[in-house]
């Protein structure tokens, strides 16, 4: 009778469950574009948990002497879970010190009110109501984003406006020049999530005031995304 390769039928199942791992990244992406986020998310985190597990046995079977044999073999599985395992890196990473909030705003007194989102949103959607502890979190979390001042007439201000708001990649859906409002809706390269921008101008004796609100359609947290979104159109709006 053959006996059992062991240490080969081990390697073996960790190259099963790497590749299978791998392959649920695609997936869990598809999840959470079809409207299923929270477990598209879900399957997400532990497909890479999964991938730094597997990076982690992997390594120890690499220190063992009886798969001197089967490192070569050990080392191809490495390479399939670590896609995986850079992902969870990046992500936690990426998470920061940021607030729960999904909400931001360069007026924190009066913020810029949607008038066409709700035609746009989902009714499962996040509320566009305003949050007072969301901006007591954003004047700690952002002291940055604040209002925009031009010496731009509101004219030349509204066209400024809708020219970086393209330039940004967002795609407006409504805009009302005689009330000075833009709004806007952005949608995330690979997750696809969405979330809604509005833009008003305000004219003034020295010019022009222009306040944003970013709202994320989905989440209680955005990692900062929204705070990024404004930053990049104060940035590009700036002569």
């Amino acid at each position: 009778m053959t006996k059992t390769n062991a240490p080969g039928a081990l390697v073996n199942w960790t190259g099963y469950i790497a590749v299978t791992l791998l392959l649920l990244l695609p997936v869990s992406v598809l999840t959470v574009r079809s409207g299923a986020w929270q477990q598209g998310l879900l399957l997400y985190a532990l497909s890479c948990l999964g991938c730094v597990l597997v990076l982690g046995l992997c390594g120890v079977l690499l220190l063992l002497p009886r798969y001197a044999n089967t490192r070569g073999a050990i080392l191809g599985r490495m390479l399939v879970a670590l896609p995986g395992a850079v992902l969870l890196i990046s992500l936690l990473a990426g998470r920061g010190d940021y607030p729960p909030i999904h909400d931001v705003t360069t007026d924190i007194k009066d913020p810029p009110v949607f008038t066409m989102a709700m035609e746009q949103r989902p009714e499962s959607a996040n509320s566009l109501e305003i949050d007072p502890q969301a901006i007591s979190a954003q004047q700690e979390a952002y002291p940055d984003v604040q209002t925009i001042r031009t010496s731009l007439d509101i004219e030349a201000a509204f066209d400024r406006a809708l020219a970086v708001a393209g330039d940004l990649g967002w795609d407006i859906y409504h805009q009302d020049r005689n009330a000075g409002v833009i709004e806007a809706v952005e949608t995330t390269a690979i997750m696809a999530f969405k979330d809604d921008i509005v833009i008003r101008l305000r004219s003034n004796a020295q010019g022009t005031k222009v306040d944003l609100r970013s709202v994320s359609r989905v989440g209680i947290g955005d990692i900062g995304a929204n705070a990024k979104r404004i930053r990049a159109f104060q940035q590009a709006f700036a002569p």
